[in-house]
């Protein structure tokens, strides 16, 4: 048998020159990856002896994130549908449409005030009246021009009082406009912020009315008694003076409202406040001075008291929101109970001095007499 008819041998690491070089290479590869896995050079170019090296398995992909929960999707939604979208020139036109709207409701408590502007004025002149004759002074007060009495008791009068009606209106009007940079969980508070912001407002213009401005215009009147000084009101003085005591109290009284919405904007936190609450009582009772009518340390004290503990009241509001934001449900449950347990303490206590012991509420400070 000749050389060229012999069969190759595997083992000899010689390739049969009868086999054409691709069918050798694809026998080769046969032979030594019978796999797939790949095909060594090195050691083919060593003699042949290939070893079989395994490829390197690709990793597994990650299995797939798990599915989102229903909560997850609804804040996403809240987030989503909360902060509205508009433009420049659409926030002007809210604004525009929004202060209307605060003159409309002020038009119309301003007309219906007007109807009832002497009644209005009897109760307004009733402090003049009782200061007056506790000095033993005429209950009257002067006009000093004919125009007086007109622009005083049907025009600035029912102005007053219509911005005191109208404040929950406006108020309402003041949410609307800010409502679309909130999320949809936070325009839930419109009814809270109305009612609160309103009645504090109205309780400050009540007890600048029935304490601070009493107290103030008595002092006032009794200066010059003894030094052949007589008290002669104008009319406008008196009304600007009224004004100005019942309309700032009642803008301090907003306090707790203004320092809720710093804590709800993350701009303080109740830790902060109270950390600079020594600085914060140095700026309430400088407000209190500009704002009381007179320069005495008594109708300062009634002034800034109420303001200080509005502050800290306000600071309590901060820490009750910081709460509810983590999810401390259980302490704030405790809280509101410990809250309605005094209030309703307090009402059974004035209940009972009414019924019991024979007090009856009055007009002028403590409210109960007997």
């Amino acid at each position: 048998m000749s050389e060229e008819s012999k069969p190759h041998d595997a083992g000899s690491g010689e390739a049969n020159p009868s086999v054409p070089a691709e069918s050798h290479v694809s026998y080769q590869q046969t032979v030594d990856d019978p796999y797939g896995y790949g095909y060594d050079p090195y050691a083919a170019a060593d003699g042949g002896a290939s070893t079989n090296v395994p490829a390197v398995a690709e990793p597994a992909s990650p299995p797939p994130p798990p599915p989102v929960s229903s909560d997850t999707e609804e804040e996403d939604e809240d987030d989503d549908d909360g902060m509205l979208r508009m433009s420049f020139l659409e926030h002007l036109e809210e604004l525009r449409s929004r202060l209307l709207k605060a003159l409309a409701g002020l038009g119309v408590a301003f007309v219906t005030s007007m109807f009832f502007a002497q009644d209005l004025w009897k109760i307004v002149s009733d402090p003049a009246a009782i200061a007056l004759k506790s000095l033993g002074y005429e209950p009257d007060l002067a006009q000093i021009t004919p125009m007086d009495a007109f622009s005083t008791i049907w025009v600035k009068l029912p102005l007053l009082t219509s911005i005191f009606l109208a404040s929950p209106w406006t108020l309402y009007q003041v949410w609307a406009f800010i409502a679309p940079g909130l999320y949809k969980k936070e325009r839930r508070w419109a009814g809270p912020f109305v009612i609160i912001s309103a009645g504090l407002f109205i309780l400050g213009g009540l007890f600048a009315y029935f304490v601070a401005f009493r107290f103030g215009l008595t002092f006032l009147l009794g200066i010059g008694k003894g030094y052949n000084v007589k008290p002669v009101v104008s009319i406008v003085e008196y009304f600007d003076l009224f004004v100005n005591v019942t309309l700032g109290i009642g803008l301090l009284f907003e306090l707790p409202v203004l320092i809720f919405f710093l804590t709800l904007l993350r701009i303080v936190t109740p830790g902060f406040l109270i950390r600079n609450s020594r600085y914060a009582i140095l700026l309430i009772t400088i407000l209190a001075a500009i704002v009381t009518p007179t320069p005495d340390v008594v109708n300062l004290t009634i002034f800034a008291v109420p303001m200080i503990l509005l502050y800290f009241v306000g600071v309590f509001a901060g820490w009750v929101l910081v709460l509810s934001r983590e999810g401390k449900t259980k302490t704030i449950r405790i809280i509101n109970t410990v809250i309605l347990a005094i209030f309703l303490l307090f009402v059974g206590g004035v209940g009972l001095a009414v019924l019991k012991f024979g007090y009856h509420f009055s007009s002028h400070w403590p409210f109960l007499e007997r």
